[in-house]
């Protein structure tokens, strides 16, 4: 036994000097990469590993933190009811608007591809508009106006359909749903733009090969050839996804006020705003932060091993 952990303690010495061999000659690869290194550390790495420090404490930005261990936690899954509704608002729209939203950018892509180059470069400049308009969700205010001069209400009274204008965004019945759809219309810009250009990196001899083995149409193509190649751009469209679905916050408090009515359009980045900027309880809104991190760091792993198998 002392002969096996001395020849281990030996290996480990050599690995290591090995490894500090190979640093110091590629030192200046080191030194190139160190202000992107020192960058992502303080703008992203130090952010999470404080906020998670923050999250066991009671923290209001005008007093020392008071450490509380997991208290915060208790009382967000425990006595916090409203939370409680906004993880299920969350996970409603990442169901419904993320993998629909998805594949939707991914259909759309795949047909403009097969357009010409004029007519795809319209398209594209067309889908990708939303994702860099702000508030183009004012367009939907305008549609869903809760008075006979809203677009909806008077299209459906003047079918018969309803006798009265029905308030959309104050009716919980119907919040959520125009919110959905709202966000799912914003979704579109930035996974579809990756999958465009993922579509129009894939090598064309590689179709041509696959006729020769024996594809015999479109779908056979898209499984066994354009997938495959695609899976960076896959990857980081589900990626992109998952973050707008998790975080959806800004449409429905502007849609719907803040807070909406019945806490019926509340989801967990709106409450996270409202403990951290409006109660300035930062410990408690460290702790939602916190859940929110390892709720899409879950999904994107979940995301990742079916991605892997695509085209397998």
């Amino acid at each position: 036994m002392k002969e096996f952990f001395s020849k281990y303690i030996a290996l480990r010495k050599h690995n290591a000097q090995v490894a500090i061999k190979k640093a110091k000659r590629s030192k200046m690869c080191y030194a190139f990469l160190a202000p992107y290194a020192i960058l992502f550390t303080l703008f992203f790495i130090a952010p999470v590993v404080i906020s998670i420090f923050f999250s066991f404490t009671y923290y209001n930005v005008l007093e020392s933190p008071r450490f509380l261990g997991v208290q915060n936690y208790v009382s967000l899954i425990l006595e916090d009811d409203i939370f409680l509704q906004a993880i299920k608002n969350t996970f409603m729209i990442a169901i419904i608007t993320g993998p629909l939203g998805y594949i939707m950018s991914f259909l759309f892509a795949w047909l403009i591809n097969e357009l010409p180059r004029w007519v795809r470069s319209i398209a594209v400049i067309i889908f990708y508009a939303p994702s860099i308009a702000g508030n183009c969700y004012v367009i939907f205010s305008v549609f869903f106006r809760g008075d006979a001069y809203g677009h909806v209400n008077a299209l459906l009274m003047k079918l018969g359909i309803i006798d009265a204008p029905i308030l959309w965004f104050i009716n919980p019945t119907y919040m959520l749903p125009i919110c959905m759809v709202v966000i799912l219309w914003m979704s579109l810009g930035t996974g579809f733009l990756s999958f465009v250009a993922g579509l129009q990196g894939v090598d064309r001899s590689q179709f041509e090969a696959g006729y020769m083995d024996g594809i015999k149409n479109r779908w056979q193509e898209l499984w066994y050839i354009t997938l495959p190649n695609m899976k960076p751009m896959l990857l980081f469209g589900a990626i992109m996804a998952i973050t707008q679905a998790f975080n959806v916050c800004d449409v429905t408090m502007q849609l719907c006020g803040y807070p909406s009515t019945d806490y019926a359009a509340r989801t967990i980045a709106t409450h996270l705003f409202d403990y951290g900027s409006t109660r300035f309880e930062m410990g408690y809104a460290c702790a939602i932060a916190t859940i929110l991190f390892l709720m899409m760091y879950l999904c994107n792993k979940a995301i990742q091993s079916l991605l892997r198998r695509v085209g397998t």
